[in-house]
């Protein structure tokens, strides 16, 4: 549904957006992930035909968006990072105007906004004046917005930014439902997020595409072995050594708290040492309390890419 190739936008010596390439999926969600001032709202902007680009090529649904904006802004619905509604209209009202400037046939229209407002469950607040809104509902009246046109595509930058944690609930179900119909390009800094919402993930830093694949194929990719951690009650110091004899160990960290310790064991990649582990503290008259194999989460993997980037960069 979206294609880019070579995507690039310069200011003077500085690449916002750096020669970039990736392809969104019919019905697929496609988070991109980057700090701030990685460049995500600057690709947007190109892809929703607000802001031209210095050199490549895109495509959405099949349009050029260089030479057939017209059309492409007929296939997307998209919400800027800040929602530009206006505040003296009445929530009905301005579903309305808008249904009108995206041309909603009339024997349509309102089929189609009662549809976005159930939807966006913002019935309740239908006939209420746009700036008596909180923020939550500002958003959900946004994304009725880009829904009332009936679009393939959705492009959504930071849909739940400055919004309390009900809120943010509460958007990002509404982008789950919205998944299940239409194909879905999602902006973010919010790494829970990512790992809620979509099936692939692009992380993006200094205007470069440094990692792109699902969040479980970027965390095995980058996982050097697993970590066990481990509450013991029993001779730290004993157990210490048993711990580091075992077949496979790289590395133990020991966390001296008296008659029980706390150890975290790294092993190498693809060895199951649980067994060991267990053996050997049971051999030195420890007691295992508590023992859990942790995953690589997406915050680690996300940090070691920009991290890495960094410092070839520097």
């Amino acid at each position: 549904m979206i294609k880019v190739e070579q995507l690039a936008k310069r200011y003077a010596d500085v690449y916002a957006v750096d020669h970039i390439s990736f392809e969104v999926n019919q019905g697929e969600i496609l988070g991109l992930l980057g700090p701030n001032g990685a460049g995500k709202t600057t690709t947007m902007r190109i892809l929703t035909c607000y802001m031209p680009a210095t050199s490549g090529t895109a495509t959405v649904a099949g349009y050029d968006v260089f030479r057939d904006s017209i059309n492409v802004r007929r296939q997307i619905g998209y919400l800027p990072e800040n929602v530009p509604l206006y505040p003296e209209m009445r929530v009905k009202e301005y579903l309305k105007f808008r249904a009108k400037l995206k041309r909603v046939p009339y024997r349509e229209r309102k089929m189609k906004i009662d549809e976005c407002i159930e939807k966006c469950r913002i019935k309740e607040v239908q006939n209420q004046i746009v700036g008596t809104l909180s923020k939550g509902y500002r958003q959900r009246v946004g994304l009725a917005d880009t829904l009332v046109h009936d679009p393939k595509i959705l492009i959504l930058d930071e849909p739940t930014i400055g919004l309390d944690p009900n809120q943010i609930r509460q958007v990002r179900q509404l982008i789950k439902e919205l998944g299940e119909r239409h194909t879905i390009l999602l902006s973010t800094h919010i790494l829970p997020e990512v790992e809620m919402l979509c099936g692939r993930v692009i992380i993006v830093n200094k205007g470069k595409i440094v990692a792109m694949d699902t969040p479980s194929n970027l965390e095995s990719q980058l996982r050097s072995g697993s970590v066990i951690v481990l509450e013991v009650r029993g001779n730290g110091e004993k157990i210490k050594n048993a711990l580091s004899g075992i077949k496979g160990v790289k590395k133990v960290v020991w966390h001296d708290k008296g008659e029980v310790n706390d150890f975290s064991v790294e092993a190498e990649k693809g060895i199951d040492i649980r067994e060991d582990i267990f053996s050997n503290i049971v051999k030195n008259n420890g007691v295992i309390r508590e023992m859990k194999q942790t995953a690589v989460t997406l915050e680690e993997i996300f940090h070691q890419i920009t991290t890495q980037e960094q410092e070839v960069t520097t």
